[in-house]
């Protein structure tokens, strides 16, 4: 991929910062649904679960290869991915919470980043930013598949037994606070958001708020109350789970940093 031509007062900086937190977002969701591997409550859901870390890893490798080239120092996919420190990350908190052994957890976090992930991809499509647009198409299926099979799960699971309801019902009001950070608004967005590179969050959050809305209706959930954190993540600042994530991520790359696989 190369660098596409877009408007001049949009700095590299603020271009490569983007791309970072899309990366990273996709990157260390893909981690945490990875762990679901041989632990998920059927072998069909198992399969499922694989290939959507796999779909999310995929998105992050195609993200952090093109902010490689727009930063222009050389730094490949696994640089960024296992050399940076947890303060240079830029992900969201809703990804970093740990859910395994915690299916409705898990569930609730897929819906929630999903419910965000496709229309942000649905605008990102027409960025001026002809390679970014092109990642975004690219991944817009899959996202859209990720959603419908999370919703699904919500629904079954909060429209079940008096059990699963109650279990959906927590992981939903758990996750909730921590959904803030996708939707936060500074000046990198801002100044992209002008020239046309990316779709500011205020068109984003509604749409949403009426998927969030429509899915929890039919699952017979009770939409949370509590205010959303904003503005962590994006900044570097992180909740105590993603430390441990990427220690177990990069270690291996770490140990050996110039094998050739």
């Amino acid at each position: 991929m190369t660098a596409s031509p877009i408007a001049t007062d949009t700095t590299k900086a603020d271009r490569f910062e983007y791309v970072i937190r899309l990366a990273d977002d996709a990157l260390i969701l893909s981690h945490r649904v990875a762990e679901w591997a041989s632990w998920a409550p059927q072998l069909e859901e198992d399969m499922a679960l694989a290939n959507i870390g796999l779909d999310l890893l995929g998105q992050a490798r195609l993200l952090l290869t093109y902010a490689g080239e727009i930063e222009g120092e050389g730094n490949t996919e696994d640089d960024l991915a296992f050399l940076r420190e947890e303060q240079e990350f830029r992900s969201i908190w809703l990804v970093e919470e740990p859910s395994l052994h915690e299916y409705n957890k898990l569930i609730a976090q897929l819906f929630y980043f999903s419910a965000y992930y496709v229309p942000l991809l649905e605008r990102l499509a027409s960025s001026v930013d002809r390679t970014l647009a092109e990642i975004a198409v690219k991944s817009l299926k899959e996202a859209r598949y990720h959603l419908e099979h999370a919703a699904g799960w919500v629904v079954r699971l909060g429209d079940g037994t008096e059990e699963s309801r109650a279990k959906m019902q927590q992981a939903v009001d758990h996750l909730w606070p921590l959904t803030g950070d996708a939707f936060d608004v500074d000046p990198v967005v801002e100044r992209l958001a002008a020239t046309g590179v990316v779709p500011h969050p205020g068109t984003v959050r509604p749409v949403w708020d009426r998927t969030v809305d429509a899915v929890l209706a039919e699952a017979t959930l009770t939409k949370p109350e509590r205010a959303q954190r904003v503005g962590s993540g994006r900044q570097g600042l992180h909740s105590e789970h993603l430390g441990f994530v990427l220690a177990e991520m990069q270690y291996i790359h770490r140990l050996h940093p110039d094998a050739q696989w």
